[in-house]
């Protein structure tokens, strides 16, 4: 017989042990789960980054936190506080490992190592193919990451590559400060794309060095190095370190629209979902929003698909920059040295986080250089889609932020 849980994950990465995570961390805790992934992650094979100023179930686990961030752009540089704001980061091997051991210890989570072949949707079940067998899921939750659908930027939809690759290095002398964190900094050469580096020091003698570039292209690891170097050893004035670690990835910005409910009982969720900001590539935190939101679906109308639609307001502002890194990277640069010169650091991260007060956005998009946006809007099809089926009064709804809660250790929502 098909063994039967109450919820399968396929896909064992962040977005999927985040979603179990937070299932046993609720009224659901009792419920099956078969989490199923083609590898055990045990790799350090991405820095998860973000910023907070509440407590989360994953503050145990962080590695580093700041309370103090440095930005360098087009003319103008700052080291701002953050106020009850705490830019923190948390290494993946360190995530996979604390969730998959917590998750370990309850009877009704099991782990299957495999590659799912089919998924096959329902009226009351989901049945998931993994080695020749099938497992039925009263719900059924998928993750997995499909390159050739994120590529597809039909109708007037952008794609561009996000590049991340970094070094962990370690100096013989100090040559950084542990309590400052540097969020972007844009001495580098643009070369026609948004390219900038962030730089987290864990001591004044050990930092993770990372490049971060938005290219229509792809880029060569050797190009990656150069970069590295040259913004280490001549930018930074470090000419002796040791190279003790590297990442790197490539993570898909587009607008392109992501279904959720793709069956009466599959939903999709992480990257495939959608819950990568595109026009930064910040996903942790939209991940443990959206986690939780679906756990409260499920607990209060008894299915997972009744969580806030994404802002149409917030999409726009995606499209535009994405265009404009795709027509003209360079520019990217004065247009963040605008944001950060022109406004308080937790107005520029509500806004980042669509959660921005309608007043706080007009205040941040009109301390913008205009003329870039507009040009963008003009030379696309933004707006067409954007009013396509939509009533203006309907639009200008949907300009206020959906404030989804995310919920902290102690179970209460913050909103």
């Amino acid at each position: 017989m098909m063994k039967q849980y109450d919820l399968i994950i396929c896909g064992g990465g962040v977005a999927g042990l985040s979603l179990a995570y937070h299932l046993t961390h609720s009224p659901l805790q009792n419920h099956s789960i078969l989490i199923v992934d083609k590898d055990g992650k045990t790799k350090n094979d991405r820095t998860l980054s973000f910023w907070s100023n509440q407590p989360t179930f994953f503050d145990g686990i962080v590695y580093r936190s700041w309370s103090q961030l440095h930005f360098v752009g087009d003319g103008f540089a700052d080291t701002m506080d953050l106020g009850d704001y705490r830019y923190q980061m948390i290494r993946g091997s360190d995530f996979y490992r604390f969730v998959r051991q917590e998750l370990s210890t309850c009877p009704n989570v099991e782990f299957l190592q495999g590659t799912v072949t089919q998924l096959e949707d329902g009226p009351e079940w989901a049945a998931v193919s993994v080695g020749g067998q099938t497992y039925r899921g009263r719900w059924v939750f998928d993750s997995r990451l499909r390159w050739p659908e994120l590529k597809h930027t039909a109708n007037g939809h952008r794609y561009l590559n996000l590049h991340f690759n970094g070094w962990e290095i370690t100096t013989p002398a100090a040559a950084f400060d542990p309590e400052v964190a540097t969020l972007l900094d844009f001495r580098t050469p643009q070369q026609q794309d948004t390219r900038f580096f962030y730089v987290l020091p864990f001591s004044k003698r050990r930092a993770l060095v990372e490049y971060t570039l938005f290219s229509t292209r792809q880029v060569s690891r050797g190009e990656v190095e150069r970069a590295l170097r040259d913004y280490i050893e001549t930018t930074l004035g470090i000419k002796h370190y040791h190279i003790s670690n590297w990442e790197g990835g490539l993570i898909p910005a587009t607008d392109r629209s992501f279904p959720r409910r793709v069956g009466q009982r599959i939903m999709i969720i992480g990257t495939m979902g959608g819950r990568v900001k595109p026009s930064t590539g910040y996903a942790f935190w939209r991940i443990q929003q959206d986690s939780a939101n679906i756990v409260r679906s499920l607990s209060q109308v008894g299915h997972p698909f009744d969580i806030p639609t994404d802002s149409v307001w917030y999409g726009l502002c995606d499209s535009l920059m994405l265009a404009v890194m795709q027509q003209h990277g360079q520019r990217i640069k004065p247009i963040f040295t605008a944001l950060f010169k022109n406004n308080p650091i937790g107005r520029v991260f509500r806004f980042l986080d669509e959660a921005a007060s309608i007043w706080e956005n007009f205040a941040l998009i009109v301390s913008l250089p205009p003329g870039l946006f507009l040009r963008a809007m003009l030379q696309s099809k933004i707006l067409g889609r954007i009013f396509q089926d939509k009533s203006l009064s309907g639009w200008i709804a949907k300009l206020r932020p959906v404030r989804s809660g995310f919920p902290t250790v102690d179970g209460q929502s913050p909103n």
